[in-house]
């Protein structure tokens, strides 16, 4: 029974191992050159898609087709820690001037190692905030980080002729 769990891992073609654990994402900037650390909660990563009618002349029938994709804001929370200074700077940074930026959330297992992740495209910070810090409250002072943007998925358009 010792190594039941090991053998059943191995039976499953090792699907243990490369679980994303739902605690642990981390947020990337640019290729690396802002690293907002490790996050314990991702709110928001969803898109919808408009459905879209048309009714041609006189016809009763009604033609329904997907229109533009629409993307949720993304709230990313943890406990107030020391990347929260690194957030801080790039912050400061972001309000002195808009530019547009690339990153990847990344949901990583128990190592560190990246098992899935999400590129957003052309996003910035709309808001971050603190939990109330009040010494008659026991618990973890939480920072969230809100970001918008304009997309996860590889949906760019290419004409080719």
């Amino acid at each position: 029974m010792a190594g039941g769990l090991s053998t059943a891992a191995r039976l499953m073609g090792g699907f243990f191992e490369v679980t994303g654990v739902n605690h642990r994402y981390l947020v990337v900037i640019d290729d690396e050159r802002y690293n907002l650390g490790s996050w314990s909660r991702v709110s928001g990563l969803g898109v919808t898609w408009q459905v879209c009618e048309y009714r041609a002349g006189d016809s009763n029938d009604v033609f329904t087709y997907v229109g533009e994709p629409t993307y949720s804001r993304i709230r990313l929370s943890r406990a107030v820690c020391f990347d929260s200074q690194v957030v801080q700077e790039w912050l400061c940074q972001q309000a002195n001037r808009y530019r547009p930026l690339s990153g990847t959330i990344q949901l990583v297992d128990s190592v560190g190692l990246k098992i899935v992740g999400w590129d957003l495209k052309h996003f910035f910070p709309v808001g971050w905030s603190v939990s109330e810090l009040d010494p008659s409250h026991s618990g973890v002072a939480v920072e969230t980080l809100e970001l918008a943007h304009t997309g996860f998925l590889h949906d760019d358009v290419k004409f080719s002729l």
